[in-house]
C-alpha cells in the first residue's frame, strides 16, 4: 500500500468511529468497564473522541506532510502498550502502520478490548492490513521496540530490548502555572486537566505553580461542578485514604470534598491529590521547570503564555504530532534500516 492508501484507511476508520451506533457504543462501554472499572462510559467516549479528532483528514495531512515515506522493507515493531487510559496505545499502532511496518502489539491486561475493536474496524476498511497487525504475548520476533511503562518497568525494558532500536518511555506528569489572573472558566478547564480519566494519565496536571500568597478559594469554587468524580468508588477510596493521612499527620491542605491540595515540592501526586508550590519570580520558575523538563509531559498556562505550554483544558486533546515524552515516533520508524 502507498502512504495515501494507508492514510485513507485511517481517515475512514475515524469516520466509522464517529458514527458508531448508540447500541454498539453502549456494548463497547459495558464490556470495557467490565474489564477495567476505571474505564467508565464517559472516559471511553472521551478517548474515542480524541482518536476521532486525530483521524480527521486535516489533522493527518498536517502531521504527515512533514515526513517522506520511502519504500522500505517492513520491520516487525514490538509495542508494549500502557493501560492507564482507554486505547492509549492507539497512537503507536497508527504510527507503526502508517510508516509501513508490521505491528506486534503486547496489550496491557487493563485495556485489551478497545484496541482490538478499533483494529477490527480498520481491517474492515482496509483488509490489506491483516498481516500487519498481530496481537502477541511475547516480543521475541521484534526488530525494534516501543515500550511504555513506569520507571521500574523501564529498567526491565532496557534490559530486554536495549540491544535493538527502541523507544522506552518512563513516568511523566504534567503541571500548570497560575498567575492569579485566570477566569472561572479557565480554572474549570484546568479542573478537567486535573480530573479527566481520574488523573491517571501522564497528561493530567498533578502539580500547580502558584504566585506567593495565592488564594485557592476561587479555584476550588470554579471546579465544584466536577464533584461527580467522588461517586466512583475506587476514586472515593483513594480520596478518603489521602484525606485520612493528611488529618492524622496534620499535613496542611485544602479540601473541597473530592480533591485535596497540599504544598509539596514533588511533581507527581497521588490520586485525588494535587501538589502546589509557590513562586515569586517567573524567571526563577522557568529555571525550575526547565530543570524538570524530562519529567514533564505537558505544561499548562493561561493562553499558553509559557513557551511550549497548552491552554487550560487542552491537555487531553492531543493531536497526532503530540508525541509521548517528546520523542518523534514516526521519525524513529521511518529511519529504521
Amino acid at each position: 500500500m502507498t502512504i495515501d492508501e494507508r492514510k485513507a484507511a485511517f481517515i475512514e476508520t475515524g469516520n466509522r468511529l464517529r458514527t458508531l451506533s448508540t447500541e454498539q457504543l453502549q456494548e463497547w462501554q459495558f464490556r470495557i468497564k467490565s474489564e477495567n472499572p476505571w474505564f467508565t462510559p464517559e472516559n471511553v467516549q472521551q478517548a474515542l473522541q480524541g482518536i476521532v479528532f486525530m483521524l480527521e483528514r486535516e489533522q493527518l495531512n498536517q502531521w504527515l506532510e512533514h515526513y517522506s515515506f520511502p519504500t522500505l522493507s517492513p520491520k516487525k515493531i514490538g509495542v508494549v502498550m500502557a493501560g492507564n487510559i482507554p486505547a492509549v496505545g492507539f497512537h503507536d499502532l497508527m504510527c507503526v502502520l502508517l510508516s509501513g511496518h508490521i505491528l506486534l502489539a503486547k496489550l496491557s491486561s487493563q485495556d485489551t478490548f478497545l484496541i482490538k475493536a478499533i483494529a477490527s474496524i480498520l481491517l474492515e476498511v482496509e483488509p490489506r492490513f491483516t498481516n500487519s497487525i498481530q496481537f502477541v504475548e511475547r516480543l521475541t520476533e521484534a526488530d525494534a521496540t516501543i515500550a511504555t511503562g513506569s520507571d521500574n518497568s523501564a529498567r526491565y525494558f532496557h534490559y530486554y530490548f536495549g540491544k535493538k532500536p527502541n523507544i522506552i518511555r518512563q513516568n511523566r506528569t504534567s503541571c500548570a502555572i497560575l498567575t492569579g489572573e485566570e477566569t472561572t472558566d479557565e480554572l474549570l478547564a484546568l479542573g478537567h486537566d486535573i480530573t479527566d480519566y481520574f488523573g491517571l494519565g501522564c497528561r493530567n496536571v498533578a502539580k500547580l505553580y502558584v504566585p506567593e500568597g495565592y488564594n485557592f478559594t476561587t479555584f476550588l469554587e470554579s471546579i465544584e461542578s466536577l464533584n461527580s468524580i467522588i461517586h466512583h468508588h475506587k476514586y472515593a477510596n483513594n480520596y478518603d485514604y489521602q484525606k485520612a493521612v493528611f488529618l492524622v499527620n496534620q499535613i496542611p491542605h485544602f479540601d473541597n470534598g473530592f480533591l485535596l491540595l497540599t504544598p509539596n515540592d514533588a511533581l507527581t501526586s497521588p490520586m485525588a491529590v494535587v501538589y502546589y508550590e509557590s513562586y515569586t519570580e517567573k524567571e526563577q520558575l522557568k529555571e525550575k521547570i526547565q530543570a524538570n523538563h524530562e519529567k514533564l509531559q505537558c505544561i499548562v498556562s493561561k493562553n499558553s503564555w509559557y513557551p511550549g505550554s497548552y491552554s487550560f483544558g487542552q491537555t487531553q486533546c492531543p493531536g497526532p504530532a503530540d508525541y509521548a515524552d517528546g520523542v518523534d515516533t514516526m521519525a524513529f520508524l521511518l529511519n529504521l534500516s
